[in-house]
């Protein structure tokens, strides 16, 4: 009777997206074709563990179920659908949720830089967008990403700003994810030097309202006056 995914039964909404990427390991796939295509060795290096058969099952039923695009050719990644990049914000979602339960970043815990760039997406309200179309640049070891505001709307960009940014930070993934997970203040992580923000005060504090990292209310520059 060949292989068949296991499936819930049941006609819900939520039992049949389970279906698709309920299964160990699914998600984490989706996480990194979030940040942009890959290839399958690129997958296979940044999700330790998963072992290569594993990978290949679950990368055949994702295209099947047309939630990625299979490569063209080797030199090309798997990517996601229009229907894949519809699990940004559900990610984010639950990616903000599991901050919650982050405990000490264990030595035996593997952490990647740019996972930090999904913390950063995970941890921006767009509703505390600032007035002023500018950008904050982040180095997290040697993964570079911006967030680019214009009209008050952020968007996470990887790779660096190509014009000025208002502010650069650098940091290492542990601390960046340790701070997303609010088990480290951003003023700990500067005291302590694992954390430097370089820009004009106005901009530093901005920014830091963006990624609940200070509560609004302590910025009154920070929020709009229309």
């Amino acid at each position: 009777m060949g292989h068949s995914r296991r499936n819930y039964g049941q006609y819900c909404g939520l039992a049949s997206a389970l279906d698709v990427v309920g299964e160990r390991w699914t998600l984490l796939i989706v996480r990194e074709l979030l940040l942009g295509p890959r290839r399958y060795g690129e997958l296979l290096a940044e999700l330790p563990g998963i072992g290569t058969n594993l990978l290949a099952e679950r990368l055949k039923n994702l295209v099947e179920l047309g939630v990625i695009i299979k490569p063209e050719s080797r030199e090309h990644g798997y990517e996601l659908t229009e229907l894949g990049q519809r699990l940004r914000e559900p990610v984010l979602m639950l990616a903000r949720w599991g901050m919650s339960f982050l405990g000490a970043p264990d030595e035996g815990l593997e952490v990647r830089p740019h996972w930090g760039f999904l913390a950063v997406q995970a941890m921006i309200d767009p509703e505390l967008a600032p007035d002023v179309d500018e950008a904050y640049q982040f180095h997290v070891d040697d993964v570079v990403f911006h967030i680019a505001i214009e009209g008050r709307v952020p968007r996470a960009v990887e790779g660096p700003y190509a014009g000025q940014a208002g502010v650069v930070a650098r940091t290492d993934a542990k601390t960046f994810v340790e701070i997303g997970a609010k088990r480290l203040s951003p003023f700990e992580a500067l005291a302590s030097g694992r954390l430097s923000l370089v820009g004009e005060t106005d901009a530093v504090i901005r920014s830091s309202v963006l990624l609940g990292l200070m509560p609004a209310t302590a910025a009154p520059m920070a929020s709009s006056t229309r």
